[in-house]
């Protein structure tokens, strides 16, 4: 017994429901409406390049694309100052700062070779604190200039009027 196409004869093709002429996501592709206008068109072919960019059915529809969470201009400063200023660990990596102690002291005294610990934790205070008293100070000046932007000038203006000896 063989079989017969169907396909010979054309079927008539019938208009589209109201509904699916409506969601252009769920009326077949093949299928002609009067109302699909250019943003369902578009909306269509960035479904199509972005499931084949990202190679499944799990893209996200345009209309669903999340961002990734930014932060405000200075919001991110703000939160790190407020976090340094309640801990009360040294700032500057231990490691490299006994390596440029040991490297100063071996150019002026080539003698002196070792280090007690307690006394490389007492410079590296003293130096982190001499450092944020003048960073301090360099930002009044800057603020006092009509300026947020710290500069080389307001560093050497607040060790001039810190009595610190020459600027440069």
């Amino acid at each position: 017994m063989s079989r017969t196409k169907h396909t010979a004869a054309k079927k008539p093709r019938r208009k589209p429901s109201a509904a699916a002429a409506a969601s252009p996501a769920t009326a077949s592709p093949h299928t002609r409406s009067c109302k699909t206008n250019l943003s369902q068109i578009r909306n269509l072919l960035f479904l199509k390049v972005t499931a084949k960019k990202t190679g499944g059915p799990g893209t996200p529809t345009p209309g669903n694309l999340k961002r990734p969470h930014r932060f405000r201009a200075g919001t991110r400063a703000l939160q790190e100052i407020r976090k340094y200023q309640k801990t009360s660990n040294l700032l500057v990596p231990a490691a490299s700062f006994i390596r440029e102690v040991r490297a100063i002291s071996y150019r002026f005294a080539p003698d002196i070779s070792r280090w007690q610990a307690e006394a490389l934790v007492a410079i590296q205070e003293a130096a982190e604190d001499y450092l944020i008293q003048l960073f301090g100070d360099a930002m009044l000046c800057a603020i006092h200039a009509k300026r947020v932007t710290l500069m080389k000038k307001d560093i050497q203006l607040a060790r001039r009027l810190g009595g610190m000896g020459q600027p440069w």
